[in-house]
């Protein structure tokens, strides 16, 4: 995942994506496994907002797209008008620099690449339900060069 500048850069996250029955047509279930300071992302199950993802969602996409585009773009424009972390997106409209500062936080707190890298899967079977399979793909986003 690369952009060229932000709060989030140097930051890396570990993605879980879920996809849909009805994928391509249907956009996937997209979220940050680590924790990540953000308004369209609910801070305690790391989802991103569906509402941020079905709005660009086209059957023309695949994963790279959520790789390359959907998430970079999410990092570099946050929208407070949809959030799902509340306190998140009313710092960004009240402080911006202070909304920067605690991204930034979470950044070296939970985003550093060398634990991420060296982190175990931190997913387990118990965690899945019946209708999940472990066909869901995790993947290390790239540092985010924002």
């Amino acid at each position: 995942m690369g952009c060229l500048a932000g709060p989030y850069h140097g930051g890396v996250w570990r993605i879980r994506v879920e996809l849909p029955d009805a994928y391509p047509y249907k956009s996937p279930s997209i979220g940050f496994v680590n924790k990540i300071y953000h308004p369209n992302v609910d801070e305690m199950s790391g989802s991103v907002c569906l509402d941020v993802i079905n709005q660009t969602w086209s059957p023309m996409f695949d994963l790279v797209n959520v790789f390359e585009v959907f998430l970079p773009q999410l990092l570099l424009y946050p929208n407070p008008s949809d959030p799902l972390n509340g306190e998140a997106a009313a710092l960004m409209m009240r402080d911006r620099v202070a909304y920067d500062q605690r991204v930034k936080e979470y950044r070296e707190r939970y985003a550093k690449a060398e634990e991420i890298v060296a982190a175990p899967d931190q997913s387990s079977d118990e965690e899945l339900s019946e209708n999940e399979s472990e066909s869901s793909d995790e993947e290390v986003a790239g540092k985010a060069d924002l």
